[in-house]
């Protein structure tokens, strides 16, 4: 299925004000075009699109390449005002607006593995990459959607999956994209004005995959096993540990939380 991501079209399904849609065929990664302008001139609310990534990363700088004409890659330039240390927690904000963007459009039951990738049945199909700007005077965020996606590399095949995958149905990704920019900027709003996710707090616990699941810690220091309760306020997982019973909190960037049982 030949499905042109267009600007225009994507204009038209917005509700919600103050994007501006950059786009191109072919860039090597929408964040890194998304910096190079910022550095020259940060415009908040500027949306760089590319139908494919030549060199575009994923979480803890792993590469990531897209296909053509199945996948959406976007990144969102921020000017948040809000302190520097409550930067990570729009990367969740996002996680929330793909999660509901792609159920408004496919129907499916999305879920949030914490922090913020989009899953279904256990994988994945969405990513997000937050950068910030030189002395955090912009943020940078990339989100990564599989769409039309028909197969995964075989190291992928049990992690990830697409909208096609599991429905069966082809959709129009132009609809996708609207569809989270709308709820983005609903659930930006609320962060904005609240400073943290007291707001987004029990839509994000509806939807988080992890929550009352048992998981593994990957602290170098400390690693432990334990069950996830769910977040606070500020975005961090509350875990109960298995060994003392205790209650701590994980901060998103400082560790990583992984599934006893597979990927979720």
């Amino acid at each position: 299925m030949k499905d042109l991501l267009e600007p225009e079209r994507i204009k038209e399904a917005l509700t919600a004000e103050g994007y501006e849609i950059r786009y191109l065929p072919e860039v090597d990664s929408t964040n890194e075009w998304a910096k190079r302008e910022a550095k020259e001139k940060v415009t908040d609310g500027r949306v760089y699109l590319a139908d494919y990534q030549s060199a575009g990363k994923g979480s803890r700088g792993r590469a990531w390449e897209s296909p053509r004409g199945t996948t959406i890659s976007m990144s969102v330039v921020l000017e948040p005002k809000v302190t520097p240390e409550k930067l990570s927690m729009i990367t969740l904000v996002m996680g929330m607006a793909a999660a509901d963007g792609i159920r408004e459009v496919s129907g499916i039951d999305t879920k949030i593995k914490w922090p913020n990738d989009v899953v279904h049945n256990g994988k994945k199909l969405c990513g997000i990459l937050t950068e910030m700007g030189a002395g955090f005077g912009y943020l940078v965020v990339g989100i990564g959607i599989n769409v039309n996606t028909a197969d995964f590399p075989e190291e992928l095949s049990d992690k990830a999956t697409s909208l096609y995958l599991e429905t069966g149905r082809y959709f129009s990704r132009n609809a996708v994209v609207a569809a989270v920019l709308n709820y983005f900027r609903k659930y930006y709003s609320l962060f904005v004005k609240d400073g943290d996710l007291t707001s987004l707090v029990d839509r994000y616990q509806s939807m988080l995959a992890n929550r009352d699941q048992r998981v593994r810690v990957l602290d170098q220091r400390n690693p432990f096993e334990g069950t996830a309760l769910g977040i606070d306020k500020t975005g961090e997982l509350l875990v109960k540990r298995e060994d003392d019973g205790q209650v701590v909190k994980i901060f998103a960037g400082e560790v990583s939380v992984r599934g006893i049982y597979g990927y979720v």
